[in-house]
């Protein structure tokens, strides 16, 4: 009966151990997702920038443009909503970056001996997906005109099944970062 008694609650342990790293699990899922997600948001804020200079767009949509600020503080925020602590934070490439947490709280006691200091650690990757595609004018066709001339024309732009023909006078027209980007985890 004992030997019953030991190995129930062994599986408890074991059950308890898969429960604290599917949190450790969570918390580099949303990490992850987190500086992606901030990174889409800045790059949309530089696209927003050289609206006026579509030859500029590339640069954003191939995550060449530059960053305001690092996107691994929002993922901070998020392992610690998890109660998971940030231990990596890194870009995987120009449209990718990786996270690792540390659970904050221990697998707990348990018969197993060790398990009361014994804390999961994860990590993740997130992916961020440019949706667009545009065509330049040829050059010298729709060159910036002259100070105070109208604007130039700027190139439609398709983001997945959606055909854009920009205003940069009504920013309510303008895509947002979700239409512009895709943010997932990676495989």
């Amino acid at each position: 009966m004992a030997g019953l008694l030991f190995l129930a609650l062994a599986y408890l342990a074991v059950g308890q151990a898969a429960v604290n790293r599917g949190g450790a699990q969570t918390a580099a899922d949303a990490a992850a997702l987190a500086a992606a997600q901030d990174v889409r948001d800045q790059l949309t804020g530089q696209w927003l920038k050289v609206l006026l200079d579509p030859a500029e767009w590339q640069a954003v949509f191939d995550g060449a443009a530059p960053l305001d600020h690092d996107p691994c503080g929002r993922a901070g925020e998020l392992a610690g909503q998890n109660d998971a602590r940030l231990t990596g934070c890194a870009p995987a490439g120009p449209l990718k970056y990786s996270a690792e947490v540390r659970t904050e709280k221990s697998v707990g006691h348990s018969v197993v001996p060790g398990t009361e200091k014994f804390r999961s650690t994860a990590s993740a990757t997130a992916e961020i997906e440019p949706l667009c595609t545009f065509e330049l004018p040829p050059k010298g066709a729709g060159d910036a005109p002259a100070h105070g001339a109208a604007k130039p024309d700027l190139p439609r732009l398709t983001c997945k099944d959606k055909v854009w023909d920009l205003d940069p006078d009504d920013p309510s027209g303008l895509p947002g970062p979700e239409d512009l980007f895709d943010v997932h985890l990676a495989d």
